[in-house]
């Protein structure tokens, strides 16, 4: 597979693009909590993704965003859950479920 520098630019710029709105804060009404301490199943929304820029880089790329909203299918205290967001579900690890500040809706 060739790619031209001005196609491996454009899809580097995009990326780019994708981390820079991950990091924004979104405003969030109400109490701001990490997605691992939600305590139940239901409809929240992403407020702000913390952590360094591989995580946030990495849940850019699954389209977990700030502003976005998602349902939280089975919430249980520090561990994995599922998220339902823009019709894919998504296992998420602990460590990145800390790092996704939510509100609920």
């Amino acid at each position: 597979m060739n790619m031209t520098l001005k196609k491996l630019n454009q899809k580097c710029a995009c990326l780019a693009d994708k981390v820079k709105n991950c990091m924004k804060q979104s405003p969030c009404p109400g109490q701001i909590t990490p997605l691992s301490e939600s305590c139940r199943s239901g409809r929240v929304k992403i407020c702000k993704i913390t952590g360094d820029r591989k995580l946030c880089a990495r849940m850019a790329s699954l389209g977990v965003y700030a502003g976005e909203e998602a349902e939280l299918l089975c919430p249980e205290n520090g561990s994995q859950c599922l998220l339902k967001l823009q019709g894919a579900t998504l296992s998420l690890d602990s460590t990145a479920t800390r790092n996704i500040m939510v509100t609920e809706v």
